[in-house]
């Protein structure tokens, strides 16, 4: 058997895995989607009114329709870019779960991995799909012509799978802090709300300052969600857009690396408090 096949052999479970936990725990996936989806409608009646209260149809460079696209774009991509291995890691030091995974034959970071592919299977489905096609019914509603671009979509994809990839590493880098401090929850909601701004989340890194903004770029955070949304948008030019995304993967093996560091020094450190 080649190693290929062996390695998928080995990790496909964990993606089932993944996709019956999310369909056994149904009513936690709607709650947390409908929590998700009121703020992202919260923020569209805040921006809309900022709009109605100036006096230029345009507000740093966009317009309410603009605005609107990049408010729904941003919490879907963060939302298919999110990943809990940082709780999912702190969960099994807690209890203890954790000896029994560093036994197995298996890399710690893949298991995590393909379970949580298997809940963005199911998510594409359910939410991916149904919202970009909203986003465009509104595009057209409010222009009268065709603004999707499917180029400009493939490089969105591939934009966002490199960050989701990005944001995995970083949630695993960050939940192997957990060997040290034992407990992130606290931490983690510091950590939620600073890249939720760094990354773009919050507000358009181009309503920042010019130096901050041309900072917050090239740091890791905005390829989370800042770049894809503007790849989506039609914000770059195709030069741009190979510029960014390979940066994305720059912060890619950047992460991946220091997940590889991090883990070594972790484990010498695990201390278990359950179990």
């Amino acid at each position: 058997m080649s190693r290929v096949k062996r390695f998928f052999r080995t990790y496909t479970p964990f993606t089932r895995s993944g996709m019956q936990e999310l369909i056994a725990y149904r009513a936690n996936f709607i709650c947390f989607f409908l929590g998700e989806i009121i703020s992202a409608f919260i923020m569209y009646f805040v921006w809309k009114a900022v709009f109605l209260s100036s006096d230029s149809d345009t507000f740093m460079g966009f317009t309410m329709e603009d605005m609107t696209v990049y408010l729904f774009i941003v919490f879907l991509t963060g939302y298919m870019t999110y990943s809990d291995g940082a709780f999912a890691v702190g969960e099994e030091i807690i209890d203890g779960s954790i000896a029994i995974r560093m036994i197995r034959p298996c890399s710690f970071e893949m298991c995590f991995l393909f379970k949580e592919i298997g809940n963005r299977i199911i998510s594409i489905a359910l939410i991916f799909v149904p919202m970009v096609l909203g986003v465009e019914v509104y595009r057209y509603a409010v222009t009268g012509e065709v603004r999707f671009n499917l180029m400009y979509f493939g490089f969105y994809i591939v934009s966002t799978v490199i960050a989701y990839m990005i944001s995995f590493y970083f949630n695993v880098i960050y939940g192997f802090m957990a060997f040290f401090f034992k407990n992130l929850w606290g931490t983690s909601l510091i950590k939620e709300t600073v890249v939720g701004f760094l990354s773009g989340g919050t507000i358009p890194l181009a309503f920042l300052p010019a130096g901050l903004a041309t900072v917050l770029n090239f740091l890791p955070f905005a390829s989370l969600a800042y770049t894809p949304v503007m790849i989506y948008m039609g914000m770059y030019s195709i030069g741009e857009i190979f510029g960014y995304m390979a940066l994305q993967v720059f912060w890619l093996l950047v992460m991946m690396g220091l997940s590889k560091l991090v883990w070594h020094s972790a484990v010498k450190h695990l201390s278990i408090q359950g179990g």
